[in-house]
């Protein structure tokens, strides 16, 4: 059956959903299936995609994911590095792909796509999360 359709204007995936995407996880697909047939941006923090590719010959569904139209690969580019840098900062905490998941899903209002929630709330208790 699949979940609902999360009503988000953007949805930012952390790598445990593009890990899950690429192994076929039958809800993240049929997620990421529905948001871009209803016109929905997806974001993927380039630390992100870091994290999550290895051999974009062996990626073929990452590969086209990334490749989509509807698909943006945020660059760790000066303002955000900055930005992600003084949220670890302010909240005590080191890891720079969290807070890039979570400096990219502030600056969308996005849902968050995330296999470790625990994680981003303790950069953003309010972040909207949907756990994969």
């Amino acid at each position: 059956m699949g979940r609902p359709r999360p009503r988000s204007p953007a949805l930012i995936l952390d790598a445990g959903a593009l890990i899950a995407y690429e192994r076929g996880d039958q809800e993240v697909v049929t997620l990421l299936e529905g948001s871009e047939r209803e016109g929905v941006s997806v974001t993927i923090p380039a630390g992100v995609l870091a994290q999550a590719w290895r051999d974009g010959a062996r990626q073929a569904r990452l590969a086209r994911l990334v490749g989509a139209e509807d698909v943006m690969v945020v660059p760790l580019d000066e303002p955000v590095a900055k930005a992600v840098g003084s949220l670890c900062a302010s909240t005590g905490t080191s890891d720079l792909v969290d807070a890039s998941v979570v400096i990219a899903a502030q600056a969308t209002g996005g849902l968050v796509l995330t296999s470790d929630p625990g994680d981003l709330r303790r950069l953003d208790p309010s972040l909207p999360l949907e756990r994969v």
